[in-house]
């Protein structure tokens, strides 16, 4: 029985100042556990980024009052902590064995199941993956609950049925014949049934590893379920409304960035052995980008009905993609930056987000955003315009063209810069010229061009 007057309450921070609710991802720590103060305890989703949550008491943890994926509001108690000389401490040598025989004595008399059907991502991935009914496994954890011991020692036992085959792209075959079989898709645990009624459907291609997932089968269709996560709800719902809100409009213009491209060539192992991080185009993009903000600031701009709020700090956001989402990192006054500086910073957001160590400090403030769509070999885009703001700008990939100049050919290196923008705001002239001004940045790289 939770106990609020037997232990200090740890209750979820306030991460920042949109955010009313984070839900917990895996706890690190167990009843029992001796933390210290700021160790992590566990880790934190929201619909910004994910965070680890450190201990704010040094003391021994007393009880988990939310279990791993539940959400629970800013100030709600997550979990129990006896500090030491209180009433409710315990010496750390022996509160861990404590609550292990207590859990066990409670799974072998059947006294506490209560959590024995809340399954983490990580069981239901095994589960699937060996084709086990949970239904089946003894669950060891704290309230009955299945851990990953359970299931791979009930694989161990030989009592699971055959796996169901990899999922993925395959010729068409003759039809066989094949004698009837149980559906797989009964063996999908409680948990997923909300999932499978809202009508969730996903293509044949399998989805990401890194996301929760069950594999169901019935007769030749299978479908994945996989649980939408705070950050790609967010997402969802910020593109929705950006799209039902902004009336958008866009527009693309070729550059021509052969010598931007000689003079990376000439600058990027020099920077490699100096910063230790590769050069890539994009600050060079960046810097082109904000200095023809300063001439058109009204790109840096948000709708607020009654007026246009203009931005005075330009604060670049840069799309990352992450296996699982996008993220959109935000480079603070960017245009008080040199080349080299965007670069690190940019190396250090990136690291971050594919580390899902960013900070929501690292997600606000920004005014305009970038995105480099050409990694992926994009050659032409149509980008969603990132709510509130006026505008986006993607960055194609370079492409050797033959161009004509002085009615002579010649081969360059040519790449597309695509601007979606919010109508409401900005207009075709204001955006052609802003487009311009780029392009004679971007175009007016040489050689003497100075990274410092």
């Amino acid at each position: 029985m939770t106990q609020l007057n037997k232990g200090t309450p740890v209750p979820v921070p306030h991460l920042a100042e949109s955010l009313v609710s984070a839900t917990v991802g895996k706890w690190l720590k167990k009843p029992g556990d001796y933390v210290q103060q700021y160790d992590v305890i566990c880790e934190l989703i929201t619909e910004k980024v994910n965070v680890e949550m450190p201990s704010p008491v040094e003391g021994t943890i007393l009880e988990l009052l939310v279990e791993e994926g539940r959400t629970a509001a800013v100030g709600e108690a997550i979990c129990l902590i006896a500090e030491p000389g209180s009433a409710a401490a315990a010496p750390p040598g022996t509160a861990s064995g404590a609550v292990d025989q207590s859990e066990a004595a409670g799974a072998a008399d059947g006294r506490d199941n209560s959590l024995r059907s809340r399954f983490s991502p990580a069981v239901l991935t095994l589960a699937a993956e060996h084709g086990v009914e949970l239904s089946e496994v003894d669950g060891t954890g704290l309230g009955g609950r299945i851990t990953r011991k359970d299931v791979l020692a009930y694989v161990a036992s030989g009592k699971q049925r055959p796996a169901a085959p990899a999922v993925g792209r395959q010729e068409a075959k003759p039809a066989v014949a094949a004698p009837a079989a149980q559906p797989a898709i009964a063996a999908v645990p409680a948990a997923f049934q909300d999932v499978r009624s809202s009508g969730i459907h996903l293509s044949q291609n399998p989805p990401t590893p890194l996301l929760p997932q069950v594999v169901a089968e019935a007769g030749n269709q299978r479908e994945y379920y996989i649980d939408v996560t705070p950050i790609r709800n967010a997402i969802a719902r910020n593109m929705r409304q950006s799209v039902s809100e902004i009336p958008h409009a866009w527009t693309m213009i070729e550059v021509d960035v052969t010598n931007l491209v000689v003079l990376r060539s000439k600058l990027k192992d020099e920077f490699a052995r100096r910063e230790g991080i590769n050069l890539t185009y994009l600050p060079f993009l960046i810097k082109a980008v904000v200095n023809a903000i300063k001439d058109y600031p009204i790109l840096n701009s948000v709708w607020a009905v009654d007026k246009i709020i203009v931005k005075r700090d330009i604060n670049v956001s840069l799309a990352v993609g992450t296996e699982d989402s996008v993220l959109t990192p935000v480079i603070k006054k960017a245009d008080q930056k040199n080349i080299a500086g965007l670069a690190q910073e940019m190396d250090q957001l990136g690291k971050k987000a594919r580390a899902g160590k960013l900070t929501p400090d690292d997600m606000v403030g920004g005014t305009f955003t970038v995105n480099n769509t050409g990694s992926f070999g994009s050659i032409l885009s149509y980008p969603i315009v990132n709510y509130p703001q006026a505008a986006i700008l993607t960055f194609e990939s370079i492409v050797k063209k033959p161009v004509v100049i002085n009615d002579m050919i010649a081969v360059r290196s040519m790449v597309n810069l695509c601007l979606s923008l919010d109508h409401r705001i900005l207009d075709g002239v204001i955006c052609g010229r802003f487009l311009q001004r780029v392009k004679e940045n971007l175009e007016g790289y040489n050689l003497d061009t100075k990274l410092y």
